[in-house]
């Protein structure tokens, strides 16, 4: 497709059918950039809008969530799921304080040193809190570049959906211009085009059921109560899944998701 014809799709989209209003969409401070950013790792936009404010109105500053208990940051994630991102977002806040004096880089190669935080994440947060011109890619921009270029092709790499997105980059329009690409390419999900195992980096999302996330999920949100047995932890999903919540609770503890007093385990004061 011709780079002209393609940004017009793109722009007219988002002026008729973007998502203008998401509260991330309103703000250029890094912090909420960065927060909405991990909020949204394989999670639904619509979900993470009452956690966003929920969590902004506990933990408004860097500072403010650097300075809470693990545990109160595991608890307001409770449902968001993958909630090692939460730990990981606490451990950046701390970084930050120690490292930047309570500022958050918008530096990509700054961010990209912080606990947590990944090539994509660093590069979207300057995008969106700086509108610095960089490149990078996620999931919708990658339906987005495989449905209008590669339509033909069974087997696409991340090298040439980059090469495709730096000839497309309006300069100096970053922020616009990566919300239009999400939404458009959101758009297209909806619509039921599902390009995205053409990519040579899809990889499928595991079934919750039956997971070793969904047993995490269950011993953490267990701890959101307060104290419990190992006993207690490892049967929440019934006996024939102890062996399961067993490992899994040895890997919360060994990672600092949970921390065991005497018999009982608690989640980090």
């Amino acid at each position: 497709m011709d780079i002209r014809k393609f940004r017009n799709i793109i722009w007219d989209f988002y002026k008729k059918h973007g998502r203008h209003d998401l509260p991330w969409r309103m703000t250029t401070d890094p912090y909420r950039i960065l927060v909405s950013e991990v909020m949204l790792q394989q999670t639904q936009v619509e979900r993470v809008r009452g956690y966003y404010a929920a969590w902004l109105k506990k933990f408004p500053s860097i500072r403010a969530l650097a300075a809470a208990p693990l545990a109160d940051v595991l608890t307001s994630w409770q449902g968001l799921g993958y909630n090692r991102r939460a730990k990981m977002l606490h451990e950046a806040a701390k970084a930050v304080m120690r490292e930047y004096e309570g500022k958050l880089p918008t530096d990509p190669k700054q961010l990209v040193l912080l606990p947590g935080v990944g090539p994509y994440t660093a590069r979207a947060v300057a995008a969106f809190s700086a509108n610095q011109d960089t490149v990078f890619i996620e999931t919708n921009l990658r339906t987005v570049v495989l449905h209008h270029f590669f339509a033909d092709k069974k087997s696409v790499s991340d090298r040439e959906i980059l090469a495709v997105l730096t000839e497309a980059f309006p300069k100096g329009r970053a922020r616009e211009w990566y919300a239009a690409l999400m939404d458009y390419g959101a758009y297209l999900k909806r619509s039921g085009i599902k390009v995205n195992k053409k990519s040579v980096s899809y990889t499928k999302q595991t079934t919750f059921a039956g997971s070793g996330r969904q047993a995490r999920g269950a011993i953490l949100k267990e701890l959101t109560n307060g104290t419990a047995t190992q006993k207690r932890l490892i049967g929440l999903l019934g006996e024939d899944r102890t062996g399961q919540m067993a490992q899994q609770l040895a890997k919360l503890l060994a990672e600092g998701m949970i921390e065991k007093i005497g018999t009982r385990y608690q989640l980090p004061r």
